[in-house]
């Protein structure tokens, strides 16, 4: 049942009012923002990841003592 109401007709009629709601040239830059913000998302996990990491790493050495 879900797969009648998310088919193609769905998709073609979504990207439809999205361009009347933006216009066509908005679209390609909605698009690169998404992209960038993703791409800077991305980068800010993998330092927080990096820094979780570092910060881990004396409090495992007191551990051993």
């Amino acid at each position: 049942m879900l797969a009648d109401i998310f088919g193609p007709d769905l998709l073609i009629v979504v990207i439809v009012l999205a361009v009347v709601l933006f216009g066509g040239a908005a679209i390609p830059k909605l698009a690169r923002n998404l992209g960038s913000a993703k791409t800077e998302f991305e980068k800010g996990m993998k330092e927080g990841g990096a820094k979780s990491e570092a910060a881990a790493a004396p409090g495992e050495d007191r551990d051993k003592v």
